[in-house]
């Protein structure tokens, strides 16, 4: 048995499985684990390694729900918005956002108008600004580089952003764990056993260290985003398709001539008339998403060439001064919505609603099994809670109160998060950049990061060019990232816990360094260190970076 997994791991009487570690999975095993269930959290890959990477990073109400009547659904993201802002308040910040109205928009200015109002009835205890309606006049105040003909006026209203979701994922699991979970990635599930009618044992692979292991519980969480159905195949019988998700690509760009300036937009596409957001994130802009049908391989979604020219175009449309091209485009990303299938349809129209789908009340066969459909990002601790009190009632146990709605995150837990962040500032020692960097990655835990320093001051500068928000990872975040938050790969480290590889040079700049600082401390062999740098190029070849397209980095 190796290190990482407990020794008595087999043994050992869980109370609950959960397969999938994105933003639900770990918010189910911090909620489990808090109240008081013996959990144990598995994944083929990295917490965060999934869907949750692939989002548009935002924490709303989702007003295109309106449209489709989702009232239940956008009043939940509302709610849940609110308790983000609370509990995450240094990964989830208030964002304005501007919709432009056009004389070809399918979303007329009455439209929208209503849409407004609605939204905000339907979020009557927010803490943000209410909407308000802008004439042609003044949108274009606000915004100078939209494209003025045929421009009838906007609204502007208040959601929130999460710049880093892996991480807020990655909060979510090592508060489970410093709660009692046992938490395990690169363990890939082999085989859901039944026995008597119910699933009562996981077999998984340990993909770090080896060798195969069965654990038991008399409940397991199939919560694996949209490899539910792969999961669901390795129980000895077959089940019926339940994840039909649809591709959304993201574009990543520098500032441009007539970007919006601290708001995001939400624009209607010319050519089809579905919404996307041009958001200013990163110390950059983010733009997308797309919306398609996809049917090939999980583990290698890549934005197409012409999901890329159509955000390219869309974006030159509304902001004519942008001038984007595609050698202006610093990197893609592109990931699968874990939606319930459904065959036929619009693929905007697919609920964004999650499902708690108890297998024994559809089929006698397996019981002790719940897969999760659907959800979205805003939403996981409320789906969390559902699933956990879904959970106690299959143990036949009374569930204690769900917590997480007031229970801040690891990083969000400071009395006053702004006197915290201040004193932070003035006791540091870092440069302003430096200090700032941290506080919006780990909050209240930067003082630990700074920590895993100690004396030796080579752990506290940049291993990059710059000190920037974006690219200023310091020696300590990687320890941090292996010793405190469940890192086990290089990679893990870069795009899931100091961000730098959602920077605009997708950690191209700072992967060797960050390797010679896990030779250095942490007692790799430089065999170990070249590998990881190769298998972190080879895997952000999928974000087709600009830096890798011109040649001017090849692999290790």
């Amino acid at each position: 048995m190796n290190r990482r997994i407990p020794q008595d791991i087999e043994i050992y009487p869980f109370d609950l499985i959960i397969v999938g570690a994105g933003i639900n999975g770990a918010g189910i095993a911090r909620d489990a684990a808090m109240r008081g269930l013996k959990v144990l959290l598995l994944d083929k890959g990295d917490v965060a390694s999934g869907t949750t990477s692939w989002s548009t990073r935002l924490i709303h109400g989702g007003l295109r729900y309106l449209e489709y009547y989702e009232l239940y659904l956008v009043h939940e993201s509302l709610s849940e918005r609110e308790k983000l802002l609370k509990i995450a308040p240094h990964l989830v910040r208030p964002l304005p956002f501007i919709i432009p109205v056009y004389d070809y928009s399918k979303r007329g200015t009455m439209l929208v108008r209503l849409g407004m109002i609605g939204y905000d009835f339907l979020s009557w205890s927010k803490s943000l600004d209410r909407h308000k309606m802008l004439s042609r006049e003044e949108v274009l105040e606000r915004v100078p580089g939209l494209e003025p003909e045929g421009l009838l006026g906007a609204a502007m209203y208040y959601d929130g952003q999460v710049e880093y979701a892996e991480r807020l994922a990655v909060e979510n699991a090592v508060s489970a764990r410093e709660h009692g979970a046992v938490v395990l990635t690169y363990a890939g599930v082999d085989r859901l056993i039944v026995e008597d009618g119910s699933v009562v044992s996981v077999e998984f692979t340990d993909l770090l260290g080896g060798g195969k292991h069965t654990v038991r519980a008399p409940v397991t969480v199939n919560v694996a985003g949209p490899w539910v159905d792969e999961v669901l195949r390795r129980m000895d019988f077959a089940e019926e398709r339940m994840i039909g998700g649809t591709k959304g690509s993201h574009l990543v760009v520098d500032p441009f001539p007539g970007a919006p300036a601290g708001e995001a937009l939400y624009a209607e596409a010319k050519e089809d008339g579905r919404p996307y957001f041009i958001v200013p994130w990163n110390g950059r802009y983010l733009i997308g998403t797309t919306d398609l049908r996809y049917e090939g391989d999980l583990d290698e979604v890549v934005a197409s060439e012409e999901e890329i020219d159509y955000l390219i175009n869309e974006t030159n449309t509304v902001i004519p001064t942008a001038n984007l091209t595609r050698e202006k485009v610093l990197f893609t990303y592109s990931g699968i919505r874990p939606l319930p299938y459904e065959p036929e349809g619009a693929e905007g129209g697919v609920t964004r609603g999650h499902l708690v789908y108890d297998h024994a009340g559809h089929d006698p066969r397996i019981d002790g099994l719940v897969s999760i459909i659907g959800g979205k990002l805003t939403t996981y601790r409320n789906l969390a809670r559902e699933t956990v009190n879904e959970v106690y009632e299959k143990l036949g146990r009374k569930a204690p109160e769900c917590r997480t709605g007031e229970s801040p995150l690891p990083g969000g837990a400071a009395p006053d998060f702004d006197e915290f962040t201040a004193n932070f500032k003035l006791t540091s020692g870092l440069a302003e950049e430096l200090a700032v960097r941290l506080l919006r990655l780990y909050g209240a835990r930067a003082p630990e990061v700074l920590a895993e320093a100690g004396e030796d001051h080579s752990l506290r500068v940049p291993l990059g060019p710059s000190a920037t928000v974006e690219t200023g990872i310091i020696g300590a975040e990687i320890l941090y990232a292996f010793r405190r938050e469940l890192a086990e790969k290089l990679g893990d480290v870069l795009l899931r816990r100091s961000m730098v590889g959602m920077g605009p040079r997708v950690g191209l700049d700072v992967d060797e360094a960050a390797a010679r600082v896990a030779v250095k401390h942490l007692g790799w062999s430089q065999e170990r260190a070249d590998r990881e740098v190769r298998e972190f190029r080879d895997y952000v070849r999928r974000y087709k970076p600009r830096d890798l397209r011109e040649g001017e980095l090849t692999k290790a």
